[in-house]
């Protein structure tokens, strides 16, 4: 179990931390919630001690015999304020401390994560810029807020994640730390998602993809500094803040994007594309009476990790990863089908993950074997998802494919 303090500030995103929190609690941490003054003019006392099971302590004067406004930062594993609003972030870039918030933050010794909150201009003010630059160099993680929805009828960047990812990122923080912006500056593609091949408006063929593996390896690499597109083939996943989401729905659609978009350092290819497609698609519904569903024609689908490599030629980039679910048989089991699979796509490196009940799709960890052509080879174990993304770009960056 680990202790936690949620830093909630007076932004109107504030009642979101109460997802956040209650997903804090039932995955076992113990959660105090230390509220500004403005914060509980959104969200009163009451919710924030009925959900964490604690008391909340709202100024330096709670408590004093047990100096809490000490106490907190010193003991904690993981300090997340969100939403972090334009003020907190100067305060805490000037090492203010006008409230208890502000001393927690100042006496941590643990990861320090800011999730962001606020209009679009106010997060790309000079002053809020160059807050964020200053709390990073320091070692703590900000997170880029989400793009959409503000207050009113504004939208753009400024909105905060969701509650959903928020937990992952402080789950891997809590693993791992603060990650090191070791891509700043790097450009990446992900695909994640199941493509979808259509037979008619109602039936495609399709996989069991869920899209988290792939959302994973977006959002760590945002995390690490990375500007990424992520192209998403049918995934429900909440979108990784700091990320841009380009939507397609079958193989074709996905190639064409990938493709369009490989100027980049790297390209991690971790959706689950359909190999084959039918050769005709029904316009109306095909009737069971009819027999015709009993006889599918099929056609082979694009390699589109064949294809990159083959459009990069000699040159070195973009890096390309692929991902290979693979399952063993009598005579070969899944990892040397995997590395079969690597000579055969000219791949700098394949994820190869072990595929069947309850392993790799649809749930929320995943272990794998990250093979190079020169030889590499790495073996994660079972982690979470985030957790072995943030594994692939640590092999990525060990491998020295990415120049």
């Amino acid at each position: 179990m680990s202790r936690v303090v949620l830093g909630v500030t007076g932004g109107i995103a504030a009642y979101k931390a109460c997802e956040l929190l209650r997903r804090l609690t039932e995955a076992g941490h113990e959660v105090t919630v230390v509220p500004t003054e403005s914060a509980l003019r959104f969200v009163g006392t009451p919710t924030w001690e009925a959900l964490s099971g604690r008391a909340v302590p709202t100024d330096v004067f709670t408590d004093v015999p047990s100096v809490t406004h000490v106490r907190l930062g010193q003991q904690a594993d993981l300090i997340m304020v969100a939403p972090a609003t334009a003020d907190v972030l100067a305060r805490a870039a000037q090492g203010l401390a006008p409230d208890l918030l502000g001393n927690v933050l100042l006496t941590a010794r643990c990861p320090v994560v800011f999730a962001p909150a606020m209009h679009t201009e106010m997060w790309q003010h000079p002053a809020t810029v160059a807050n964020v630059a200053v709390l990073r160099e320091r070692g703590a993680m900000v997170i880029d807020p989400a793009v959409g929805r503000l207050t009113g009828v504004d939208t753009g960047p400024g909105r905060l994640p969701d509650p959903a990812e928020l937990f992952d990122t402080a789950q891997a923080v809590l693993d791992g730390g603060v990650p090191v912006r070791d891509l700043e500056g790097r450009t990446v593609v992900v695909s994640a998602g199941g493509t979808r091949e259509f037979l008619d408006p109602v039936r495609y063929l399709g996989n069991r993809s869920s899209g988290k593996q792939g959302y994973a390896v977006a959002a760590a690499a945002a995390a690490r500094g990375a500007t990424v597109t992520l192209i998403s083939a049918n995934s429900t996943v909440p979108v990784p803040a700091g990320v841009e989401v380009v939507t397609v729905v079958d193989a074709a659609e996905m190639r064409s994007q990938v493709l369009a978009r490989s100027d980049v350092d790297a390209v991690v290819m971790a959706a689950a594309v359909a190999d084959y497609r039918p050769v005709e698609v029904a316009e109306t519904k095909l009737k069971k009476e009819s027999g015709s569903l009993t006889e599918i024609r099929v056609i082979e689908n694009s390699d589109i990790l064949a294809d990159l490599v083959a459009a990069r030629g000699d040159a070195d980039t973009p890096v390309v990863v692929g991902f290979a679910a693979e399952t063993g048989d009598e005579t070969t089991d899944y990892l040397e089908y995997g590395r079969r699979k690597l000579a055969r796509k000219g791949c700098d490196l394949l994820v190869v993950n072990e595929v069947g009940d309850g392993l790799a799709f649809e749930v929320d960890r995943n272990a794998a074997t990250v093979i190079g052509r020169d030889g590499y080879e790495l073996d994660i174990p079972m982690v979470s998802k985030r957790r072995l993304a943030d594994s692939v770009w640590d092999a990525v960056l060990a491998s020295g494919a990415l120049k």
